[in-house]
């Protein structure tokens, strides 16, 4: 199993470069322009620092940009990073509901992926915007300002069976969520079937998970303080991606919120009435909104993350593992990151 870390602000560079003595693969960066600091000056920033880690977005979001500019961005990343740079994308769960906006849809974000992945090959596509269609290609590349000789991966980011099948027909890999996506099984069912629909071979194409992860001390619980601040602002990112289905296509809640839901949705409408509902995103992997602490139990906790002392942490990822995953990433909040990264390191990946 793969391992990988996520940086998101200039301040954070150090930990790549830490990650990467520490053992871990691979490094994903943020595309949240109003959250976090830009996502390709970020990746290069950490590709100059580090030698071995593969350097990628985690995730790039296309519809904050056109597709071909993204296919520039992580091209010239790879000029930098050659054989070790990856291009992750998203329909922007974060980054486009903060800014009040939808994420993109499954169309879209297909159509963009195609125009990207045919570009980082090498090939002329048709590309279409503001209602005109016309060829593109990469042009001039005896300059060398960009690298597709070594090829960049595309792993498609996707909790829901049609994003998941976009990853088996486009993408060289799936970036899923526990619990979010689906159990891997299922996944894996979703891209084979976009896989089969275009004739594909996925031979080489790989699934990582975002993860919510808790190394509990011998003698704490699910209920202790420490616990909460470390893993209640991911474990939530959850349940505000679960309202904002609910607000926006009435989706029904899974089953491992039914026991907070209409008291969360209650709290959430009378909160939101002197508010942006986009607001709430600004907690994401960052801090624990105190408003919202009182949801995060223990039941919740367990079933968001991968939880126990190492040990138990070793025993579920063997066994996900054997389901089919081949790499996690899951982010501390910012003031534990470091730690957090290291004991990881020490305590799980030495005897995975």
């Amino acid at each position: 199993m793969k391992f990988g870390v996520t940086v998101s602000r200039f301040d954070e560079i150090d930990l790549a470069v830490q990650a990467e003595n520490q053992g871990y693969d691979f490094c994903w960066v943020w595309d949240s322009p109003l959250l976090r600091s830009n996502l390709w000056v970020m990746m290069t920033l950490v590709a100059e620092r580090t030698e071995r880690i593969s350097v990628g977005s985690g995730v790039a979001i296309p519809g904050l940009r056109v597709a071909p500019a993204t296919a520039n961005a992580i091209a010239t990343i790879n000029r930098l990073a050659p054989g070790r740079t990856f291009l992750g994308v998203g329909t922007g769960n974060t980054a486009m509901r903060n800014m009040g906006q939808l994420p993109m849809t499954v169309a879209d974000y297909a159509e963009d992926l195609r125009v990207i992945k045919a570009l980082l090959n090498g090939e002329t596509v048709d590309y279409t915007a503001k209602g005109r269609t016309h060829p593109v290609n990469f042009q001039s590349l005896e300059l060398d300002y960009v690298d597709i000789e070594h090829p960049i991966p595309i792993h498609v980011g996707g909790f829901g069976p049609k994003s998941q099948s976009l990853a088996g027909e486009l993408g060289d890999g799936l970036i899923t969520g526990i619990p979010r996506g689906g159990s891997i099984p299922d996944a894996l069912a979703n891209v084979q079937r976009g896989a089969d629909r275009v004739g594909r071979d996925l031979d080489g194409f790989e699934t990582t998970a975002l993860v919510n992860m808790l190394m509990l001390n011998s003698d704490e619980t699910l209920a202790s303080p420490r616990v909460l601040q470390e893993v209640g602002s991911s474990v939530m990112v959850n349940v505000h991606y679960l309202y904002d289905r609910f607000l926006e296509a009435g989706a029904s809640p899974p089953p491992f919120v039914h026991s907070i839901w209409d008291e969360y949705v209650d709290f959430r409408q009378r909160r939101d009435a002197n508010r942006s509902v986009s607001d709430v995103h600004a907690s994401h992997y960052g801090h624990l909104d105190e408003e919202e602490a009182r949801f995060v139990t223990p039941e919740l906790i367990r079933s968001c993350a991968i939880v126990g002392q190492p040990g138990d942490i070793v025993e579920q990822l063997t066994e996900l593992e054997k389901q089919g995953l081949d790499g996690i990433n899951f982010i501390p909040p910012v003031d534990q990151q470091y730690d957090i990264c290291a004991r990881f390191a020490s305590d799980v990946i030495a005897r995975m």
